[in-house]
């Protein structure tokens, strides 16, 4: 066995694994093929972005030794940025919504991140970040930039964050399913997971059929009325234009209410042992909703994308 240097070399190559359970459950034709992501060493996929953004950052030169490194953050890309930059030597600023579960929060600071908690807008709900909320942050992320004289880890504008995917995650899901895929459904936070993705599985077989996944009551992509921006879906949902989204790519929309991602999370830790977060629930119910009308008998790819350790302290398994 390999011995790797940093615990960097641990991200990416997570576990496919058949969701067989929750399937026959269900009570629905097909397959539901889970990628572990959330086995990654900050529990989330957005490990895989953030040492895809340092990476081409110092390539390019637009990073250099010394300099702080700032991120909005839901969370999950901050514990990413945090561990990329304590295993290469950088300070690194996260700026978070105090809508944001607080688990993230103190995650990020056990790793060496300084973590700036942004109130939100009047009105919304903790637990529940809207766009308005994720603006506050972002102009307080733009601030500190401009003040320490730092990197920006954009996840919602480099290309490089689609990159981790079209490069690294999409291919691991091609080959541990033979190419066996017929549909890819993802729940859309910053783009760079859907596009990634969707990319390279459709320059394998452009008969994929990659959807966006939303919540019901904020389906932007989908064209759906806004009822309400404050759902409980952490880290996506956030009714705005995300760059990085290739719409070409889009094939369908599906949505989830809070209750169903809720019920399903639950659902697959108790059928399946999978402890995972909101949105993992949410992508295995936009399949499963799938495999009951329009793509009924095929194999369906999620993500499931971060670990229920990080939502302890909201309602997802609470008075279970």
């Amino acid at each position: 066995m390999d011995i790797l240097s940093d615990v960097t070399g641990a991200i990416g190559n997570t576990p496919m694994v058949n969701l067989s359970r929750i399937t026959k459950a269900f009570d629905v034709e097909g397959n539901i093929f889970a990628k572990l992501e959330y086995l990654n060493p900050g529990f989330s996929k957005k490990d895989r972005i953030a040492l895809q953004m340092i990476v081409e950052a110092e390539e390019a030169g637009l990073l250099k030794p010394g300099q702080a490194i700032v991120e909005l953050t839901s969370g999950n890309t901050g514990t990413g940025l945090a561990i990329v930059c304590a295993c290469r030597g950088y300070r690194f600023i996260a700026c978070m919504s105090k809508g944001n579960s607080i688990e993230r929060a103190r995650m990020m600071k056990a790793l060496g991140a300084e973590v700036v908690l942004v109130d939100q807008m009047p009105g919304s709900i903790k637990g529940q970040v809207s766009g308005e909320d994720l603006a506050l942050v972002e102009e307080r992320a733009k601030q500190i930039v401009e003040e320490q004289n730092a990197f920006r880890a954009d996840q919602f504008n480099l290309v490089a964050c689609n990159h981790a995917h079209e490069f690294f995650t999409a291919e691991e899901m091609w080959a541990q399913t033979d190419g066996k895929i017929d549909v890819f459904v993802d729940f859309v936070g910053s783009g760079s997971t859907f596009s990634g993705c969707a990319k390279t599985l459709k320059k394998y077989n452009p008969n994929i059929r990659c959807y966006v996944n939303e919540p019901a009551t904020a389906a932007i992509y989908a064209g759906k009325e806004i009822t309400d921006k404050g759902h409980k879906v952490q880290g996506g949902g956030y009714c705005m234009d995300l760059p990085l989204i290739d719409k070409t790519l889009i094939d369908g929309y599906v949505q989830v209410s809070n209750d169903e991602a809720r019920d399903t999370a639950r659902k697959l830790a108790e059928q399946e042992g999978i402890f995972a977060g909101f949105s993992s629930g949410a992508n295995v119910y936009a399949a499963l909703k799938l495999l009951s009308t329009i793509e009924k008998g095929k194999n369906i790819v999620v993500t499931l994308n971060d670990s229920g350790l990080k939502y302890l302290s909201t309602d997802l398994f609470q008075d279970m």
